[in-house]
């Protein structure tokens, strides 16, 4: 099983266009068309209570089991309009439906961008025969494009997976650098696969990759207003993934390393980031394992140190202690890279000039040991860098 860089799954198109949304002039509108009337999927979207309008569209307006096309557009949030951004959002909904020769209902509407500000649905209704026009079977990286916002790079897999029936082919699209939070992210993840899944397969398996991929990723500890997660499966194939068989194993086991990839490369995407590390929490109880990933994995003073490639401990023992109040004296055990730098709570001897290296390289792994047993989790994050601060101190100048 490898991942490449090629093309939607048979049943999948895709087509970009400029609306002028996006100061650069770069495309900025994305359309996903599945052109299978038997389209099943799933969608997992932010939990956030000030949730963008096309949210509370797909959530409200949209047959979520039976998507089977995609409006997109970076450059604006649609987030905060209250009434006229859920007008705005219907209006691209019913254009990308009408354009694309779709049901409204299974179209999902998606944005991303600046917070606060009006979506000019004009712009994007008139570019959508633009988009329609240049539909095609190979356009996934121009979709992974039109998506982006602060990202330094497209972020898109393609994945071939051989099951006992035959082979299948996985695809997704995804963006995300900042306002990213182990409870979703600000971002877009479209995935697509030629196999035939029930609904309710669908359903199962999205939900339990991304509790094991975009939901174990921070760039700076922000829940978004817009992260939308689709996975859309077209039967073009002609395989079937019947539940509870080795196929929906092995199509699981690659669903969940497409998705994790492009997590991690989100997490390293970070705005200005230069580091990632990982939190690995073992000890008693799941919330307490959790609790204590996440408090590592936001800290700004953990993240500094990270980008620095200062192995300051103390940082990460401040983050325990904070995320575990009122436990005096608590015997925690601290790793970096493998070194042991703190045993019950106490500093213990180590190799400073081992350390030093050890905390230089691309990635830097901290293990945590809480009193117990049996719970054990794990959180990706960024370091925090004066090119983010640089980046969201000037993002709507």
């Amino acid at each position: 099983m490898s991942l490449a860089k090629s093309g939607f799954p048979a049943g999948f198109s895709g087509g970009t266009a400029a609306a002028g949304l996006k100061a650069s002039g770069k495309e900025d509108l994305a359309l996903i068309l599945c052109d299978s009337p038997d389209c099943t999927s799933a969608i997992r979207q932010t939990r956030s209570s000030a949730a963008a309008a096309p949210v509370l569209v797909n959530r409200t307006l949209v047959e979520t089991d039976s998507i089977r096309a995609i409006v997109a557009n970076s450059g604006n949030a649609n987030a905060g309009t209250g009434q006229d951004g859920l007008t705005d959002a219907i209006q691209v909904r019913y254009s990308a439906a009408s354009a694309l020769g779709v049901e409204p209902e299974y179209v999902a509407v998606c944005s991303t961008g600046v917070i606060g500000q009006r979506l000019d649905a004009v712009a994007l209704c008139d570019a959508m025969p633009a988009a329609v026009g240049n539909l095609s079977s190979d356009s996934d990286h121009s979709v992974a494009g039109a998506i982006m916002t602060t990202d330094k790079a497209e972020k898109r897999f393609a994945l071939d997976v051989e099951l006992p029936e035959g082979t299948v082919r996985l695809t997704a699209q995804a963006k995300g650098a900042g306002m990213i939070q182990p409870s979703f992210a600000t971002m877009f993840c479209f995935i697509q696969t030629d196999a035939k899944l029930s609904s309710e397969t669908c359903d199962l398996l999205l939900g339990t990759v991304v509790k094991r991929s975009f939901e174990r990723i921070s760039v700076d500890g922000q829940l978004s207003t817009n992260d939308v997660v689709i996975l859309m499966a077209s039967g073009a194939s002609g395989i079937t993934v019947a539940p509870q068989s080795e196929s929906e194993a092995l199509f699981g086991q690659a669903l969940d390393a497409l998705v994790r990839a492009l997590a991690l490369e989100i997490v390293a995407d970070g705005e200005g980031a230069v580091r990632v590390g990982r939190v690995l929490v073992e000890g008693g109880g799941d919330d307490t394992v959790e609790h204590v990933a996440r408090a590592v994995a936001g800290s700004p003073l953990v993240k500094a140190a990270l980008h620095g490639g200062d192995p300051n401990w103390g940082r990460i023992l401040g983050a325990v202690g904070m995320a575990l109040p009122d436990s005096p004296g608590m015997p925690v055990d601290i790793e970096i890279e493998g070194i042991e730098v703190c045993s019950a709570g106490a500093m213990v001897p180590f190799d400073e000039e081992a350390l030093n290296k050890a905390v230089s390289g691309s990635e830097v792994e901290y293990t945590v040991r809480v009193p117990g047993s049996g719970s054990v989790t794990e959180v990706f994050f960024s370091d925090l860098s004066h090119e983010y601060v640089t980046i969201n101190s000037e993002y709507t100048t």
